[in-house]
């Protein structure tokens, strides 16, 4: 009886451990789906018929997207700056953060977005478009 005993308390102890190790990771699994980003990366290369002006005008309207699109969790933008000359000729790099595809997807055919490819349109000579779910 009492090896019976014994035996059940510790079959209630490991299955107590397995239990909080269960809701740990549960946890931890939630924990990561929540403060995981999904990256729109967007590089342009430029007509060599469009000015500066023309250039800083497309920044400006990608730039206002993210006071325009609630979607937008964040927003960074550059010029490549690379000693390595593998550029191909794209200048620019914008970089576009959500929280789900969901946001993206409200995002993409957005009327603000459209009117912004509509301003891009007349100096876009290529375009590059990556998009992931940021990991570390």
């Amino acid at each position: 009886m009492k090896n019976q005993n014994s035996i059940r308390l510790l079959l209630a102890t490991v299955g107590f451990a397995l239990c909080t190790i269960v809701l740990s990771v549960s946890f931890l699994i939630a924990q990561e789906k929540e403060s995981r980003m999904l990256r729109h990366v967007v590089l342009f290369k430029f007509k060599d018929t469009s000015s500066k002006e023309d250039v800083q005008k497309v920044v400006d309207a990608f730039r206002s997207l993210k006071s325009s699109i609630p979607q937008v969790a964040d927003f960074e933008y550059g010029t490549d700056n690379s000693p390595e000359g593998l550029a191909n000729g794209f200048t620019h790099c914008f970089f576009i953060t959500f929280k789900s595809e969901a946001d993206r997807d409200v995002y993409l055919p957005h009327p603000k977005h459209k009117e912004f490819v509509e301003v891009l349109k007349p100096h876009l000579d290529k375009v590059q478009v990556i998009d992931y779910w940021a990991s570390r």
